[in-house]
């Protein structure tokens, strides 16, 4: 498949590991939290403001990741996903995309599936090595660390919609 991110239509994101920096924290209740980049959250959403959806496959479920994807906006969120390949292909069919408009973010073995499929992969700087073959992209920064902003900004970039998205800062008095 031609790596070409001109067609790049939707961006998959894993969760732990990816969006987060893959920590699971209880307190002394049971309540989970987890921590998401700001950073990220703003190429999140600059990307779904300029046309690109943004969707979540995750293997765990939480309540914590419907609120931060109903924050940024993010509409399709599937989570507690064992077989990620038979949501994306319901998602590509729901929007008449192809593999060649995806791409994808992860950081570890349950990911490949989908990356072999994706058309542009990234992963994170502390994604597990096994992975690394099947990526196009290295992000500098762990995940919940700005991995995910550095990746949509590549995809964003490579479209001329970062610099229209820097010039509405710029224009706003």
């Amino acid at each position: 498949m031609k790596l070409n991110l001109k067609e790049i239509k939707i961006i998959i994101l894993d969760v732990d590991g990816t969006m987060t920096d893959g920590k699971i924290t209880y307190d002394n209740n049971g309540i989970e939290t987890k921590s998401f980049d700001v950073k990220d959250g703003m190429a999140i959403a600059q990307a779904i403001r300029y046309g690109i959806k943004v969707a979540i496959i995750t293997g765990r479920t939480s309540k914590i990741v419907e609120y931060r994807a109903s924050e940024l906006g993010i509409l399709d969120i599937y989570q507690g996903i064992g077989n990620k390949i038979a949501i994306l292909d319901k998602l590509l069919e729901k929007h008449d995309y192809t593999y060649e408009n995806v791409a994808y973010m992860g950081d570890d073995i349950n990911d490949i599936p989908a990356m072999m499929r994706a058309s542009y992969v990234g992963i994170t700087a502390d994604a597990v090595s096994d992975i690394e073959e099947f990526s196009h992209f290295k992000s500098r920064y762990n995940g919940g660390h700005g991995a995910v902003r550095e990746f949509i900004e590549t995809i964003l970039r490579a479209n001329g919609i970062w610099s229209q998205i820097i010039d509405s800062y710029k224009s706003k008095k």
